[in-house]
């Protein structure tokens, strides 16, 4: 086809969705549950999803816990604070029927993750990532995503944002066609909105205080396309306008489809789980070793096998931007990392409720919170390896 025409862009897409998007209710829900058990016992096993629909919730999984949680007292008030108080707008936390279907842990389960193994509560394959990309080792696409999602919630719950109801969505294609000046192509956002609404004033509104605002953080062009609720009409949303299941965000709660998955959910584990705890042992490591100016981009694998505490493999990948070889970087993760279950949880200190947060807007980069994962206390000793 001879050399690429210059009217093809390399274009690169994320999304994420607000606290009101269905599936990320029931993410939020189960979060609630972990935290409530975790903080009057340290040691729950939990395993919680949630079903969410036209006026029903559906709390099922697998609890063992010495706390005395009222589950749907939590479902109830997590759904009051995102703003559910009536069915039209979604569903409605007081009067919507809420069915509570939990077993506890297989004793099968429990014999591999008990104190005394301390194996992997399943098998499983996990990544991490982080680039320089961002000020938080995060890529671009994403970290825009969540912060137009994340300030026209807080605008709409300070009463600044007229007519908008939970339920949002964005989505940010990002121009990599120069790498010396990457720019943002096109933003689209759905918000849900009010039956009787100004719809040029609304319009307006979001492209103005929300999307031109977050862009003017990143120092970004603003010459990009704006796509805002495309249908024309986005009334009917949260669990009314479509069913919301936990763990259905997998790519939102990470890096956005920029690096790769190992499919598990993280929200309503508790992190004997290794879906949710190597996943931030894999994020933590990758971002320490870019921090410490061993790669520019990192990409860190690791699986387990159930009942077993080592990891079965370690893998590390660096796009060509390492400064140092393959076997330098495992050298140095396995010196300096805890790769089994229970030292990735005492490394990170993960037997607190600080899980609630994390289930919106994202597990990774959060500047705003002080999350364990995200630390860089391992930059200086890593360094010694360059």
């Amino acid at each position: 086809m001879g050399e690429r025409q210059m009217s093809e862009k390399i274009l690169f897409t994320s999304e994420s969705v607000s606290i009101g998007h269905p599936d990320k209710v029931c993410d939020q829900i189960s979060d609630a549950i972990l935290d409530a058990c975790l903080a009057e016992d340290p040691y729950s096993r939990v395993a919680c999803e949630c079903f969410a629909t036209t006026n029903l919730l559906i709390i099922g999984g697998e609890i063992t816990t010495n706390a005395a949680v009222d589950y749907e007292k939590v479902a109830r008030d997590t759904l009051k604070k995102i703003g559910y108080t009536s069915a039209d707008i979604g569903i409605d936390a007081d009067h919507c029927e809420i069915r509570v279907v939990l077993d506890t842990q297989s004793a099968d389960i429990a014999l591999g993750t008990n104190k005394e193994v301390g194996g992997a509560g399943d098998q499983g394959i996990m990544f991490g990532y982080a680039t320089t990309e961002t000020e938080g080792y995060m890529p671009l696409a994403i970290s825009i995503a969540h912060q137009l999602v994340r300030v026209a919630t807080e605008k709409r719950l300070a009463g600044e944002f007229k007519h908008a109801r939970p339920d949002m969505k964005s989505q940010v294609t990002v121009d990599y066609t120069d790498p010396q000046n990457i720019k943002i192509d096109t933003i689209l956002m759905s918000i849900q909105h009010d039956e009787d609404y100004n719809e040029k004033e609304f319009r307006d509104y979001v492209k103005n205080e929300i999307m031109m605002y977050v862009v003017s953080k990143y120092d970004m062009n603003q010459d990009f396309r704006v796509i805002i609720n495309p249908t024309g009409r986005f009334v009917i949303g949260g669990p009314h306008g479509d069913t919301g299941l936990t763990g259905r965000k997998i790519i939102v709660d990470t890096y956005g489809g920029y690096a790769r998955h190992g499919g598990g959910a993280f929200s309503g584990k508790d992190p004997s789980k290794v879906d949710r705890s190597a996943a931030y042992m894999a994020r933590y490591i990758a971002k320490n070793i870019v921090a410490a100016g061993l790669a520019e981009k990192t990409e860190i694998q690791l699986s387990y096998a159930i009942g077993v505490a080592e990891p079965t493999s370690v893998f590390v990948e660096t796009f060509g931007t390492g400064k140092v070889s393959q076997e330098v970087l495992l050298k140095a993760i396995k010196e300096n990392f805890d790769l089994t279950p229970n030292g990735i949880i005492h490394s990170l200190d993960l037997l607190r409720p600080i899980y609630s947060k994390t289930a919106a807007y994202g597990h990774f980069g959060r500047g705003d919170l002080n999350l364990p994962w995200e630390n860089l206390d391992k930059v200086e000793v890593l360094k010694a390896y360059l």
